[in-house]
């Protein structure tokens, strides 16, 4: 209470102080004190506590105004030295604008980066300056910012062209740069210092200032008041829940105040949570940190909480308003801005690192958040724990200016400090110094999250290349990779693993921290290769440097392993006894990888060539470089083969990434390389041996006999199936070194030449979208893929339709470079691939071989390496292979070695052909393959040559698949043969006799196919004939059956075709008593559940349709009109704006109702154990009703009775309207007296008629399971429509359900006319069937109801045609939807004529209330048709200008009865086509209605769009073509009708504006506008800011798309309540808008969001493709994003046919994931 009292004296005791004080004096005596900072101080030691911090409950408003008026406005005085409002303005003037735009990103505002100019991924640009940009045309992408940073126009270092938008471009004038304090008097400049220097040190004092209870010296209160604040600090570590629930216990406050100190605490770093003297908040301090500890995990600190006082507190908020204002105030003017970087630079007198930018970084880690946006030049540096908010962000702006980054590492030696930082923080090491990461905790592994940051530090100091090298930059790079190679040194041979056998390994081992590692440090190993490009002396140290360290590794490793000597085909070699299958083995090896990119540099960059004195290439050892590859390579193979399946997970995911397109160009591409390498410096005999002997397999190819022996050997099944992969492997392995030429350097190729082929083997596998492209590729340091350069040579691209994407398929010219070994496929993509390729091959009616492609030659340095494919060893290996498969009754060996090898010797053949084709006469030809394939074995042996073995494999019937590829071999063979010869008979080599041979060898294979393919197909002919055969055979002996099906059939078409109208010449009408009566039909349906069939009738048992009834706002034309209260509501009446309706839907399939209901209990019994079991949400709500369809899936909560047609009685009599209107009146008199005595009405009539006998009340009709199932869906439809709790009594029962009939027809024909359908004959027939059924039950649902609560709907609803006295309150007719009155007045009518004894028929009645309602209808839209529009007036024929005179008159007519509220208007042809247009909808709705009631067929025009609709639409409904013959007709009858309605007072009213007016025809409603570029929605969502949270950034702004309101989604400030339950923004404001429907466009994440009621939910494909054909959700991929219509108008049709919610439970069905959301709190 004390706090309460002090909040209401304090701004009296203000008050005085505010009215004497005087910012003009305050101010000039401040000019004449030497000591500026005392007087200053002592001033705001005076003001600041009395202005801030007053009470429990801050109030920024009136802080504000204070702070401005008594504190900043007399520093503004003295900073100008006049009124701040003129010299401000002086300044803004004078100021010469900087040509940096320096635009500070907010949250969630779109940032441009162009990946074509942009210097790194970090030059980003904001709208304005990007739309008046060059890059505007480039390739760009466009994502949002997280705020912080800023717009780097006008910085010419970030862009490589173009670094200027239009606004920022420099003039010419300005180019002699003057200084901008040149501008300023000298006076000036003194007082900006001294202010500058004052607040400056004043905010940092504060923000630095760590003691709880006293002040820094000279900002002593005067006078100290006992109060405290308990405030609580973010950190990372506490969820929200968990903050939430502490200050719950702590300072006892309800939910909603805990969320909203949890939500001010994550946005500002801090909240006050108590108030009061020091023991108070004291306590709560206490219970704070013991709770806090308590609920959360035991490696967790306790919540951050402090007591201060609160003048402290005062003083820190304004040190915040006090940066804002330093910021504001620069702003002005570039000088101030310079000046205020001087005073923030300026050494203090503690010397080093003094400054007070320079005190504020270092404290950064002890502040809170909120204590942001301190300005530097304009950018803020913020302030939480987050990396992205610390100080160390500036290290992004810092690092990535390539000049500062350059000045650092030559002067400061950057690269050095940042390594060692790095280096040092990771302190686990093993006995060989080698990184650990296995035991780590949380906090280390936080620890290690947050070290990482400084590998992208590193990243963008060396993401752009130096252009020209400097001795002192050579000398600082070469030391910061010397502290690189230490870093890669302590990962070479990290996480050994050693092959589990026996048993399964226990603990899976920590892998993904070294993983973690490796990625981060990708890019920066390839950066490091590109600087060492640039220059060949850096290039040539830094080789030497890693040798050095590599070899220093080994020496480590080589110790105890014995040496052996290995010899086969009469080669030798000596190597070490080592087996991976049985000691340690590492895959990280990221120095021999380093190694391994820079020698293929020396060979790209010629430097081996021209300096090899300079390098140590005479000292390498070529079997130690390859050593620990192979090793890792083998250790793939050997995982392949299923021998390390006991070491669990781990292992295979690290395979997995040594493979994975993220790791691979640093892992597995390199290991390849040094392979390469290695081998290229080796005897081709000797590296293939130590090749055989690390997999494991030199005792299966050394032996002497090894072609005969290896298939008698009876081993083990497990270890043959071993075998057979690693040889597989093996041969894969040999390819690849031969075979991967396409890095520059290794092979004559160009850089792009890689990617291309990249690109055309995913494309072999499918055709491919533009992301799974750019996903399968490598990206550089920029996210960059190189694709786009390439890609329009190698594939086509696809447009997409209205849903899938676009897609690239591979251009046919470029199949032939196919390779089936491609190094990168993983062998599910590889199988594909031969698929694919096999597949087009036969389509294209060639042979299915796929032969190895053309290769590019070698380089010089990497040339020896083709002689592994002539090598004895290698041909040794192929024979025994291709012998093996000789024989393969005895054999162990596998289709797919055999294929291996038939590709090797395909590489080997086309090697030799090409260097006869490239070669002259002069330089010998050395490889000469096809001479020793046809040598035989030695001796002793004598076994077969490798030509020969072909020859005998060429027809062997096992081998049918290879027989395409081994003919191709033995043809390429006979050409080169040819070629030789050639070559030595003459001395020039022409190759057309080879190629001739070739053709013949082709003519006659394609022959051969055709006579196959011929065969094939006349074979398929003779099955189908045989097929054709026994069915017709089938048909006549069961004759009978058939008969009966097609008789059914043709009963069951649909209702349209039914009935062939009596007489073929007598139109066709839907109404009245001369309307078509159709012939009887039985109508038999069948039960989707028993299968049963069944005749629907009344008597019968029923049968019901699956239905779907929904509140709708679809049709609604005031969506302000706020939801009517259930219990009390009247629905009886719809007014024309159709604000709310009710909606029946149907998927169509038909149930017994006893089957439905055995079907509903038994998903409800489900549903409860279910419940006990596990608390999983169902896309259905069991409790309300829902269930899904048993066929189709689709969800539905009630079902519909079908009913038989009810049969009219065909009476010749027609009463006028005259008579009618007598007898209708003594009827409804009747009942009224009836009603009030309770007895039946019967009696009444009987005494106005004296008709002899009594009518009592007529038997129902209907048969019990049919009357319990009227009663099921009339309940169901009031329930959902009425939002209330089922009760079979309520009266408002059937009006509900004639009001559901009349908005579904409504919502139907609005569709038709969207879709420019015709009236009939378009609709699909479940929608038909619902119709039907619909109309029929409202006809029918007065039998389930009480009688006379029925008649008086009757009477209600009639008297707002026809007064009646005993009625009061009947509605204006204004207020009435004429639709929705006839569909209630025609159904409720059943329950009078029941009881009718006047002999009038149903028939009649009907017409003459449709004819009534008709003329209500005119007068609606006459009295609301709007003034004429200046069009030209038309020609009108004779029957035109009767209808254009009848439309005056009336109209004149009602302007005698309303008076001065109508205009008066001239045109007669306006006003008739305002009744035409206006009352086609009516008439449409009334004619389906009609139709579906009585099922009389519909006249041939309308199933078609034809002219002359509008007399065969009359004429269908018994009405003249002209309407206004039906009032003047009728004139003295209906004029007093006319009068009643016009002299309503609510029409007057709403005239003149009282109430919502509607005018005709209604529109149909559409999804709002979307702009075509999503930038533009990015920018407005960017804007706006969360409406509860005062002014701050929303989070997830997403966008109504039914009424274009943006809202705060998915965060805690924005929930309200809901039917007791807090609901987010999204959903609540579904049901003020959609009555609980409703379509999102989440703006940040491009996503379309679908909700329908509080649980269910689901993501939608967004309508914004890029030029790939694409969605982005997530704006992940970052291309620009365009509006596609067709998607759109796809979405809206949905809407439209009030589909969400089906489509949501679809959605939920498919993907059990969206079930468990939390759609509600979106």
């Amino acid at each position: 209470m004390a706090a309460a009292e002090s909040d209401r004296e304090v701004p009296s005791a203000l008050c005085t102080e505010f009215l004497n004080f005087s910012v003009k004096d305050t101010a000039s005596k401040w000019l004449q004190v030497t000591d500026l900072y005392k007087e200053v101080y002592h001033h705001l030691a005076r003001y600041v506590p009395k202005i801030y911090c007053l009470g429990p409950n801050l109030n920024p408003q009136s802080e504000d105004l204070l702070a401005q008026m008594l504190l900043q406005a007399p520093l503004e005085w003295y900073l100008c030295g006049e009124d701040p409002s003129t010299g401000l303005a002086k300044l803004e003037q004078n100021n010469q604008p900087s040509q940096l735009c320096g635009h500070v990103f907010k949250v969630g505002e779109p940032t441009y980066s162009c990946r074509e100019c942009a210097a790194d991924p970090t030059c980003v640009l904001c709208m304005q300056c990007f739309l008046g940009s060059v890059h505007k045309e480039h390739r760009y992408r466009m994502t949002t910012s997280g705020g912080g940073g800023f717009c780097d126009c006008g910085d010419t270092e970030a862009w490589k062209k173009g670094p200027y938008c239009q606004k920022h471009e420099p003039n010419i004038s300005d180019s002699c740069q003057e200084d901008p304090l040149a501008h300023l008097s000298t006076d000036m400049i003194a007082r900006c210092y001294n202010v500058f220097s004052v607040v400056l040190k004043y905010a940092v004092d504060m923000l630095t200032w760590d003691k709880e209870d006293e002040l820094p010296p000279g900002l002593e209160p005067p006078d100290r008041s006992d109060t405290y604040y308990c405030m609580l600090f973010n950190d990372e570590v506490h969820t929200y829940e968990q903050v939430i629930y502490t200050l719950q216990k702590a300072v006892n406050c309800t939910q909603k105040e805990a969320v909203s100190f949890a939500t001010t605490v994550d946005r500002d770093g801090r909240k006050s949570v108590r108030f009061g003297d020091f023991a108070f908040c004291e306590l709560a301090k206490s219970v704070i940190v013991v709770s806090s500890l308590r609920n959360t995990s035991r490696q967790s600190k306790p919540l951050r909480v402090q007591v201060m006082h609160s003048s402290v507190v005062a003083h820190q908020c304004f040190a915040l308003k006090a940066l804002h204002w330093l910021g504001h105030v620069i702003g002005y003017s570039d000088a101030l801005r310079r000046i205020l970087c001087q005073v923030g630079l300026e050494r203090g007198p503690e010397g080093e690192n003094s400054s007070l930018v320079d005190t504020l970084m270092l404290c950064d880690s002890k502040m809170w958040k909120g204590e942001e946006e301190l300005f530097w030049d304009g950018d803020y540096v913020k302030d939480d724990h987050d990396r992205e908010f610390s100080v160390t962000d500036l290290s992004v702006q810092m690092f990535t200016v390539p000049s500062l980054a350059r000045m650092l590492i030559t002067e400061e030696n950057l690269m050095t400090t940042i390594i060692r930082t790095f280096v040092d923080h990771l302190r686990h090491r093993d006995l060989q110094g080698r990184f650990q990461f296995e035991r780590y905790t949380a906090q280390q592994a936080f620890k290690f999250r947050r070290v990482q940051s400084l590998i992208g530090d590193l990243k963008y100091v060396l993401i752009s290349r130096p252009t020209e090298w400097s001795d002192q930059l050579r000398e600082k790079f070469l030391e910061g990779l010397d502290t690189f190679l230490e870093l890669l040194k302590c990962m070479q041979g990290m996480d050994p693993v050693v092959r589990q056998v026996g048993q399964h390994i226990e603990m899976e081992p920590e892998w993904e921290a070294a993983f973690t590692l490796q990625m981060k440090l990708t890019h920066i190993i390839s950066m490091i290769q590109e600087w060492c490009a640039t220059d060949e002396r850096v290039l040539i140290e830094a080789y030497k440097k890693c040798l050095t360290a590599l070899t220093h590794c080994h020496s480590g490793f080589a110790d105890g392993e014995q040496p052996i000597t290995l010899s086969m085909c009469g080669h030798s070699v000596d190597t070490i006894r080592y087996c991976v299958s049985q000691e340690k083995v590492s895959i990280h090896l990221p120095v021999s990888r380093l190694l391994a990119g820079l020698h293929v540099l020396l060979s790209k960059m010629e430097v081996a060539y021209r300096f090899p004195e300079q390098l140590p290439l005479s000292e390498l050892s070529p079997p130690m470089l390859i050593e620990h590859p192979l090793r890792c390579l083998v250790l793939c193979a050997q995982v392949h083969a299923g021998m390390w399946r006991r070491n669990g997970f781990s292992l295979v995911n690290q395979i997995y990434y040594y493979h994975n397109v993220k790791c691979r160009v640093e892992m597995f591409d390199k290991d390849l390389i040094m392979l390469q390498a290695g081998a290229s410096m080796m005897d081709p005999n000797h590296f293939l041996m130590i090749v055989l002997s690390r997999f494991e397999l030199y005792h299966i190819f050394s032996s002497a006999d090894c072609r005969k022996r290896y298939n008698r050997e009876n081993a083990n099944k497990d270890v043959v199936q071993q075998n057979n992969t690693l040889t597989e492997e093996m041969l894969h392995l040999i390819m690849m070194v031969v075979g991967e030429r396409f890095e520059a350097g290794i092979g004559q190729v160009e850089g792009c030449d890689e990617i291309k082929r990249e690109i055309l083997h995913q494309l072999c596998i499918r055709p491919m979208a533009h992301s799974e492209l750019v996903k399968a590729l490598p990206e550089n340091e920029n996210k960059e893929t190189g694709m786009e350069r390439v890609i329009d040579c190698v594939a086509s691209f696809k447009k997409p339709g209205v849903t899938g994407r676009g897609l690239y398929e591979l251009r046919p010219e470029c199949a032939k470079q196919f390779n089936l070994y491609f190094h990168h496929y993983s062998r599910a993509d590889q199988s594909k691939a031969e698929e694919a390729q096999r597949k087009l091959k036969r389509q294209n009616g060639e042979d299915t071989a796929l032969p190895p492609p053309v290769l590019p030659p070698f380089c010089p340095l990497f040339a020896s390496l083709v002689n592994i494919l002539q090598c004895d060893v290698l041909l040794g290996m192929l024979g025994a292979v291709l012998q093996w498969a000789v024989e393969p009754s005895a054999g162990h060996w596998s289709e797919s070695m055999l294929q291996r090898v038939l590709h090797l010797i395909g590489m080997a053949l086309l090697e030799e052909q090409q260097q006869l084709e490239n070669s002259s006469e002069d330089n010998d030809v050395y490889f000469n393959f096809t001479l020793k394939m046809s040598r035989p074995g030695e001796a002793p042996s004598n076994t077969a040559s490798v030509l020969a073995l072909l020859e005998n494999l060429q027809n062997a019937p096992h081998l049918e698949v290879h027989e395409d590829m081994i003919r191709w071999l033995l043809k390429t063979v006979a050409g080169i043969k040819t070629m030789r010869e050639r070559s030595a008979s003459t001395s020039t080599v022409t190759a057309s006799g080879s190629r001739g041979q070739e053709e013949t060898a082709c003519d006659k294979d394609k022959a051969e196919r055709k006579r196959k393919a011929e065969i094939a197909r006349l074979r398929r002919e003779k099955v189908m004939a045989q097929m054709s055969e026994m069915q017709r055979h089938f048909i006549n002996e069961n004759k009978e059956l058939f008969q009966q099906s097609l008789e059914e059939l043709d009963a069951s078409t649909s209702t349209s075709l039914e009935h062939s109208p009596a007489s073929s010449d007598a139109a066709l009408a839907c109404v009245g008593p001369r309307r078509s009566r159709p012939r009887e039909k039985r109508q038999v349906v069948t039960c989707i559940l028993c299968q049963e069939e069944q005749e629907i009738r009344a008597d019968g048992k029923a049968m019901v349709l699956a239905a779907f009834v929904q509140r709708s706002t679809v049709m609604s034309k005031n969506r302000t009109r706020p939801p009517h209260d259930p219990k009390r509501y009247d629905p009886l009446f719809m007014h024309p704006d159709l604000s709310f309706g009710t909606h029946t839907g149907s998927c169509g399939h038909i149930m017994h109702s006893h089957c439905w209901q055995r079907y509903f209990e038994a998903v409800q019994a489900k549903e409860q154990r279910r419940q006990q079991r596990l608390r999983v949400h169902t896309s259905y709500d069991v409790g309300n009703g829902e269930f899904l369809c048993p066929l189709c899936e689709c969800l539905s909560n009630t079902v519909i009775p079908l009913l038989p047609r009810t049969m009219g009685s065909s009476s010749c009599e027609q009463p006028g309207l005259g008579q009618w209107l007598k007898t209708s009146g003594q009827q409804i008199k009747a009942m009224h007296s009836a009603h009030r005595k309770l007895q039946p009405v019967s009696e009444y009539w009987n005494a106005e008629h004296s008709v002899k006998g009594t009518h009592m009340f007529p038997s129902n009709p209907y048969s019990s399971t049919i009357k319990e199932m009227l009663t099921t869906f009339g309940t169901a439809t009031y329930k959902v429509g009425l939002k209330v709790h089922p009760n079979e009594q309520d009266p408002r029962i059937p009006i509900m359900c004639w009001s559901s009939c009349a908005y579904t027809i409504q919502s139907i024909e609005r569709l038709l006319v969207d879709e420019k359908k015709p009236l009939f004959g378009s609709l699909p027939c479940r929608q038909d069937d619902c119709l039907s059924s619909l109309a029929r039950f409202g006809s029918a649902c007065w039998t389930a109801a009480c009688q006379p609560t029925v008649q008086g709907h009757f009477i209600r609803l009639l008297a707002a045609l026809i007064p009646d006295p005993q009625v009061e309150a009947s509605p204006c007719i204004l207020d009435v939807d004429m639709l929705h009155l006839l569909v209630s007045v025609v159904l409720s009518y059943g329950s009078v004529h029941s009881q009718d004894s006047s002999g009038l028929s149903v028939d009649a009645v009907q017409l003459h209330l449709f004819h009534l309602i008709t003329v209500a209808h005119m007068v609606q839209i006459l009295l609301t048709s709007g003034p004429e529009e200046v069009t030209m007036e038309q020609e009108s024929g004779e029957a035109e200008r009767g209808e254009e005179e009848g439309a005056c008159r009336l109209y004149n007519t009602l302007r005698t009865h309303v008076g001065s509220s109508l205009p008066e208007v001239g045109s007669g042809w306006h006003l008739w086509r305002c009744v035409k247009t206006g009352i086609l909808p009516y008439l449409r709705g009334a004619a389906l209605f009609f139709h579906h009631l009585h099922g009389v067929p519909a006249p041939p025009e309308l199933h078609a769009l034809c002219p002359g609709q509008w007399e065969v639409l009359c004429g269908y409904l018994s009405l003249p073509s002209n309407l206004l013959q039906l009032f003047h007709g009728q004139q003295e009858l209906l004029e007093p009708l006319l009068h009643g309605w016009c002299t309503h007072p609510g029409i007057q009213q709403t005239l003149q504006g009282g109430g919502v007016l509607v005018s005709f025809p209604r529109e149909s409603n559409s999804l709002i506008d979307l702009p075509d570029d999503y930038s533009a929605l990015i920018n407005q969502a960017s804007s706006f800011t969360c409406p509860k949270s005062g002014g701050d950034k929303s989070r997830a702004p997403t966008l109504c798309l039914v009424c274009g309101s943006m809202l705060c989604s998915q965060s805690y400030c924005c929930q309200t309540e809901l039917e007791g339950e807090d609901v987010g923004a999204c959903t609540a404001h579904t049901f003020a808008c959609g009555a609980g429907v409703g379509i999102f466009l989440r703006v940040r994440e491009s996503q379309v969001l679908f909700l329908a009621g509080k649980t269910k939910g689901c993501f939608y494909a967004p309508p914004y493709l890029d030029d790939y054909g694409e969605t982005d959700q997530g704006l992940r991929r970052g291309n620009p994003l365009h509006l596609c219509h067709e998607r759109y108008r796809k979405i809206q049709k949905l809407w439209r046919q009030h589909s969400i919610t089906e489509e949501i439970g679809h959605a939920q069905e498919a993907n059990q994931t969206l079930v468990g959301i939390d759609w509600q709190h979106l």
